[in-house]
Parts: C-alpha cells; sequence; structure tokens
C-alpha cells in the first residue's frame, strides 16, 4: 500500500479540490486502485462536503484529561494552587469555600492531583470530538471534527490516520489518499508519519513560495519524497518561475500547474470532485495529469 498526504503551508491553496480529484480519478482508474482517503485537518475538515459520504459510523474521541476537585473532600488548604504553573485553580469566593478548576487554562499535567494531601483532585478524561468512518462513491472515507476549543488535534489525526490504515490493509486498498492540515504543527507531523510521496500545493507569490519552503523543510526532515503543484499558476507567471527556480535548485519535480478555472468553484458548489462534474475544464485536465505523473511515481498495484 502506498501513501500520498497532500499539504500545504496555509488554509485555501487547493488542497481538497486536488484530494477530491485524486480520490475520483484512482476509484476509475483501470488498474482498480480502490483507495481510501483520509482527511486529516481535523480542525476544519471539509473533503467530506466533496465527497458526499453516506452510511458513516460515528466515534467519540476522547483526548487528555483535566483536574476536577470533590468538593466534599476539600479543605481549601490551598497547595495545588503553589503548584499549579497554569493558574487554573480559581481561588475560593465568600460563596464557594473550596478551589475550583479551570477547565480552560488546566493543562492536565497532574500536578495539584499528587500536591493534594486530601486526595480530593482526579484527573477526568475529556470528549474532545468525533471521528468517522464513512463510505463514498470514491471509496472509504476516514474523517473526524474537534470540539471547538479542543486541543490534541495531532492526536485525533493519528487516530483518524490509524483507523484508516488498518482499513486499507484488511480489504488490500492500495493507495491511502490522505488530505492534511495546512501549515507544519503537530496535525501535519502526524499526517505525514509513514507517507510514501508529499505532495505540496503552493501558490504564485512571495508567501507561497514562503509557505511552501516551510513546508518542505518538514518533509524533508522526515526523509519523505516531495513532488510540487502550483495552482492558480496562470495568475502571476513571475511567481510561477521563481517556484520552478527554486524547485530546480532542491532537485524537486513539479508535478504540475492548475490554473485558475471558475469549474473549481463550480464543483464544491455541486458537491463533487471538478473531474467528475467538468472533467474537459482546464482544471480537471491538468488533475488528470497529475493523476498519471503520480502513477508513473509510483504503482499503487504493487504491494509495499
Amino acid at each position: 500500500m502506498k501513501q500520498i498526504v497532500i499539504l500545504s503551508g496555509k488554509g485555501g491553496a487547493g488542497k481538497t479540490s486536488l484530494s477530491a480529484g485524486l480520490a475520483h480519478l484512482s476509484s476509475i482508474s483501470v488498474k482498480e486502485v480502490f483507495p481510501v482517503m483520509v482527511d486529516a485537518d481535523v480542525d476544519a475538515a471539509n473533503l467530506s462536503l466533496v465527497l458526499q459520504p453516506s452510511d458513516g459510523i460515528s466515534n467519540e474521541f476522547w483526548g487528555g484529561s483535566i483536574a476536577t476537585i470533590n468538593t466534599d473532600l476539600c479543605n481549601n488548604c490551598g497547595k495545588c494552587v503553589q503548584v499549579c504553573r497554569f493558574d487554573a485553580i480559581l481561588s475560593p469566593h465568600t460563596d464557594r469555600p473550596f478551589h475550583g478548576i479551570d477547565a480552560i487554562a488546566c493543562d492536565g499535567c497532574a500536578a495539584c492531583v499528587y500536591a493534594c494531601p486530601a486526595s480530593a483532585i482526579i484527573m477526568t478524561p475529556q470528549l474532545e470530538g468525533n471521528w468517522f468512518q464513512s463510505n463514498t462513491p470514491y471509496g472509504e472515507l476516514f474523517h473526524a471534527e474537534l470540539l471547538p476549543g479542543r486541543e490534541n488535534s495531532g492526536k485525533l489525526v493519528t487516530l483518524v490516520k490509524q483507523k484508516a490504515r488498518l482499513f486499507a490493509h484488511e480489504n488490500q486498498s492500495e493507495l491511502l489518499i490522505i488530505d492534511g492540515p495546512p501549515g507544519i504543527g503537530c496535525p501535519v507531523i502526524s499526517a505525514c508519519a509513514g507517507a510514501d510521496l508529499g505532495l505540496v500545493v503552493t501558490e504564485p507569490g512571495v508567501a507561497g513560495i514562503h509557505d511552501l519552503k516551510r513546508v518542505l523543510a518538514t518533509l524533508q526532515h522526515f526523509s519523505i519524497p516531495v513532488v510540487i503543484c502550483i495552482n492558480k499558476a496562470d495568475i502571476y507567471s513571475e511567481g510561477t518561475r521563481v517556484i520552478y527556480e527554486f524547485a530546480k535548485e532542491q532537485s524537486i519535480e513539479v508535478l504540475g500547474e492548475i490554473p485558475y478555472d471558475p469549474a473549481i468553484h463550480q464543483a464544491m458548489g455541486a458537491g463533487q470532485p471538478v473531474t467528475l462534474t467538468l472533467p474537459e475544464s482546464p482544471a480537471s485536465l491538468a488533475i488528470i495529469n497529475i493523476w498519471l505523473k503520480l502513477m508513473e511515481i509510483f504503482n499503487p498495484s504493487e504491494q509495499a
């Protein structure tokens, strides 16, 4: 099984449009790829809006724990206040002769649990989101949603990828397409783990080349082979030229260019991959060309 992770330095660069197109093309490939898709952007998942999943299985994601004070046992000694480095212990009020916990400030370090002489503090697991396994017309989709204000998105990405890999192995799927989160943080690192190829989507311009370099450095740190796709390549030809020069200096292949094309917006509005809705559009033809070049890089019919 081969894993391809699609990344960009920021949101809105075109990762999801490309991921949806590749999912569609792989599902109709003459090589019978039988893809499994992962939406690893758990903070703002949107691949499901394009792949139209149905018959999904929902599962709770319980992440870190926060401290909880048993008011019946608390003697208001204040030792928890002394050891908390995050100022998460609320001072007692006149109508509440005990300490409370600020759930947002609590880091879950459990220092207060060990410091409490009355054993009045325990760590309580927190529901931080949900992950889903859904059927789509193009293959199985694994995706998740982190609850507002919750952390541990990296752990949730890892969980979703593990479930997707297990499903792919059990069902002899030969390709895992991962629509990665933007940036270079923990969720990106989790999405990259085990990838055979990183496809970085960038845009021409100063910000685009800056974000490209950041993502490339992350992938290269983990020794993941990299290729580049330039989205909206025709809106600033000088910026596109700079990206090609940079790629040549780094010995990185530019897999293709996707022009600015209103067909993508039409397809997104219809909730479908552009390669399905408008297969003859310039954007679709560019994505098809990228898909064919990906197949030249690695043959998904070969087992890893």
